[in-house]
């Protein structure tokens, strides 16, 4: 492909208009890391200068009545528009790690409550890190066990092995709807009733799915799930995660961190901790309020596109990645380590490469191509579908091909980005 085919693909691209609207201080570097971190929006910019002057700054305390229930109206926003989400079920809240270990822990002592004996925990070998990590720790505190499932690098999670491994004693699954690692999707309403049909809660983690794929838990029968919102949601680094928690659920579960603003008449200061009737039991402290106005820019920007149209350019954009992989790429030692099926697949690709660690610091050093690197061997590339244009993917993967055809010295460490 040439590269005028691709700046034709730039012209006639329905969202070609919110591309500019992210901030760019160097148009000559390509970014493919949007799946870690996303651009800067030039609205949030705005809002956050807002916040801190005017609503902050001038308002002071004064501000909290207006900020006070942004955890909820956001989340409603966000689930409506990203999710497949009623209101009243999503809540902007600290950060997957501590949302996991929230929903988790509910599920295991509501089981225990329950009385039928199911305790085991369930995921895959290659499931994100901090989940493993959490249910790890939610089960030495239940005493339970976490039962590891082995999942293709490549092409994800098999739903006949998963179903081997349910049995009587499974009291919860949490799985990443697109791995962090290939990108591999997993079908999220077949596997929910999959786990139901074991007798099994179901917990998704949606981090690369949200913004970049649609996503229907209401209609899925979805119990619960987590996701953050640095990613394609574009709300900055350290932004504040959500949760979701099935209304069916509200009643049942109950957060192991009982905090203030999951309280009812939180400002009468009762002794006792009883918690609200929706969703907003699982808050604890108090909500960023930066994070959130960074959030409801992103979901806005959302809200416009339309998911459905970012669905499309994400698959266009891999597309192209993977066009140009298999044509300049291969020859050199590259292969696809992502679902070439760009149905079974998110919105970022894997290439794996016996010196991929040198080759994405050379990239970023030498050639101003951003990527990153995920252990063994794998050349992780993300493209934003509402950041990224057509273009800034051909000229990336042709610098990488003439980085690669010319040999290519690293000179200093890289640190290594988020998820």
């Amino acid at each position: 492909m040439e590269r005028a085919a691709a700046e034709e693909l730039d012209a006639t691209d329905p969202l070609r208009e919110l591309v500019g609207r992210f901030v760019v201080e160097d148009p000559s570097l390509c970014y493919l890391d949007g799946n870690s971190l996303g651009r800067l929006p030039w609205t949030t910019r705005e809002r956050l200068r807002a916040v801190v002057d005017r609503e902050w700054g001038s308002g002071l305390v004064r501000s909290w009545p207006d900020w006070i229930d942004q955890p909820l109206e956001v989340g409603d926003r966000l689930g409506h528009a990203l999710i497949g989400a009623g209101p009243g079920q999503t809540l902007i809240a600290d950060s997957v790690t501590v949302n996991l270990f929230k929903l988790a822990s509910a599920v295991l002592t509501a089981e225990a409550a329950a009385g039928d004996g199911r305790r085991m925990l369930v995921t895959t070998d290659d499931e994100f890190p901090t989940d493993r990590y959490v249910l790890d720790g939610v089960a030495a505190d239940h005493g339970s066990d976490v039962h590891i499932v082995a999942a293709d690098p490549v092409d994800g999670l098999d739903p006949d092995r998963l179903a081997a491994a349910l049995g009587p004693d499974t009291a919860v699954v949490v799985l990443s709807h697109v791995a962090y690692r290939s990108g591999a999707m997993i079908d999220l309403a077949t596997i929910t009733e999959l786990v139901h049909r074991a007798g099994a809660w179901m917990i998704w983690d949606l981090s690369h799915s949200v913004g970049s794929v649609p996503v229907s838990l209401d209609a899925a029968g979805a119990d619960l799930a987590v996701g953050c919102t640095y990613k394609y949601l574009h709300a900055g680094p350290g932004a504040p995660a959500f949760l979701y928690v099935a209304e069916r659920h509200h009643a049942t579960l109950h957060s192991p961190i009982q905090g203030w603003f999951a309280q009812q008449d939180q400002f009468a200061m009762a002794p006792q901790f009883t918690p609200v009737e929706h969703v907003g039991r699982f808050a604890a402290g108090t909500p960023s309020v930066l994070g959130l106005a960074a959030i409801d820019e992103g979901v806005k920007l959302h809200e416009e596109a339309g998911i459905d149209r970012v669905r499309a350019k994400g698959t266009a954009l891999t597309s192209l990645l993977i066009e140009l992989a298999d044509a300049w790429l291969a020859p050199l030692g590259f292969e696809l380590a992502s679902p070439r099926d760009p149905g079974c697949r998110g919105a970022h690709v894997s290439l794996r490469h016996d010196d991929a660690r040198e080759v994405v610091r050379a990239l970023i050093q030498e050639a101003d191509v951003v990527g990153d690197f995920r252990a063994p061997d794998r050349l992780r590339l993300g493209p934003a579908p509402l950041s990224t244009r057509f273009v800034e993917v051909w000229d990336a993967m042709d610098r990488l091909r003439a980085l690669v055809s010319s040999g290519y010295r690293p000179t200093r460490p890289q640190p290594g980005p988020v998820a």
